[in-house]
């Protein structure tokens, strides 16, 4: 199951607009990541200062994409982005009231590097088998060659 199969699930059309907040730590490839879903060039990318928006259509689906910097200063922040949200991708915030149910996807980023854990060693470190009040899933990818990016791409799912 990928994220066009949680987009099927979520929006009975798939003309609907659907919200994706897209978080994680600093310099772990959020906008590099967003740039690629869109297809735009990825050769100058600086960090996030507060936010991006971005509306992708993909699939049928038009994704409306905020990608929230991820420095220690702006993430007490991050819950101002949390309502209407339809898909969540950071798995830290699976206990947040206004988040209850939304599904969880992992992008297992910078997957070209020799260095980088497989997405089931990250799932394992993160304990997603224990997720049980929401659909999750971890796509390996490379927002660098643009791998894995794409949203009809299969991951492992509970």
């Amino acid at each position: 199951m990928g994220l066009l199969s949680i987009l099927r699930k979520l929006k009975s059309a798939p003309d609907q607009e659907v919200r994706i907040l897209l978080l994680g730590l600093d310099n772990a490839g959020k906008t590099t990541l967003l740039k690629q879903l869109a297809s735009e060039d990825i050769s100058h990318i600086t960090p996030t200062q507060g936010f991006n928006i971005k509306s992708v259509q993909s699939q049928g689906f038009k994704l409306n994409v905020w990608d929230i910097g991820g420095q220690r200063k702006i993430r007490p922040y991050w819950r101002n982005y949390f309502e209407n949200t339809d898909v969540l991708e950071l798995a830290e915030l699976l206990d947040e009231e206004k988040l209850s149910g939304v599904p969880v996807l992992i992008f297992a980023n910078k997957q070209d590097l020799l260095t980088a854990a497989p997405a089931s060693e990250i799932a394992e470190g993160l304990n997603l088998h224990t997720i049980r009040d929401r659909v999750w899933q971890i796509q390996s990818c490379s927002a660098l060659t643009g791998e894995g990016v794409q949203v009809s791409d299969t991951v492992m799912c509970n």
